[in-house]
């Protein structure tokens, strides 16, 4: 079995000791404040956490005021008990503002980490389905590309053009012998050929009756 060599990390030793120091001062400045037993205890716990959620929040880069507003306020705390443990404070006399302090921390540290761990998060905005509208208006075009047109398509406009023509008209014998009779009177009388439309009023028929007379005629 192979075993795996311990990297050891300065950084993260150092960190280590700096926290229990910190840790330890806390206590201290707890226990000399009145708050004895586990409470002493709770104090330094309640600073770093407020101090880990703190920097969580810069990390995720999301509401960054908040965060560095929260992990100035732990600092501080934190600073604080090292500094008045550093023999600058009588800790067998301890000021009443400080016990004011001291009693108060934990509403702060409570308001903190709620307002960090429970912040609303940015709403995420759904895509707008704009591939899926271009994919299915592309699909018909792409399929009215590849049919193509039937071949008697074109011979449609001349079959229409065809059945467009009037049938032609059926002359009665006897009504042309009329209209023959009609046209060598309008000779005689004025020395020109009859024209269509005196034919067709002398005769009092339609006009594609008169013009198929007039064929007749010829």
């Amino acid at each position: 079995m192979r075993v795996l060599p311990i990297r050891v990390d300065a950084v993260l030793v150092q960190a280590l000791i700096a926290a229990a120091l910190s840790f330890a001062h806390l206590h201290d400045l707890a226990s000399a404040a009145g708050q004895h037993g586990w409470k002493a205890w709770a104090y330094p716990v309640s600073v770093d956490l407020l101090m880990v959620a703190a920097w969580r929040r810069l990390r995720s880069g999301e509401a960054k005021a908040a965060g560095w507003c929260w992990f100035l306020v732990a600092l501080t705390a934190s600073l604080g008990a090292n500094v008045a443990t550093a023999g600058l404070l009588d800790l067998d006399d301890v000021p009443d503002w400080l016990r004011i302090l001291v009693a108060g921390w934990p509403a702060v540290a409570f308001l903190g980490g709620t307002l960090l761990a429970h912040g609303s998060p940015k709403p995420v905005r759904a895509p707008a389905p704009v591939s899926e509208r271009s994919s299915t208006v592309a699909a018909p075009e792409s399929l009215t590309d590849e049919v193509e047109p039937p071949a008697t398509a074109e011979e449609l406009p001349a079959a229409r053009t065809e059945s467009a023509l009037p049938p032609p008209c059926s002359v009665p014998p006897a009504l042309v012998a009329l209209a023959r009779k009609v046209a060598d009177e309008h000779r005689a009388r004025t020395g020109t050929p009859i024209d269509i439309s005196t034919l067709r009023a002398r005769l009092g028929v339609p006009m594609p009756l008169a013009e198929a007379i007039a064929t007749r005629l010829t």
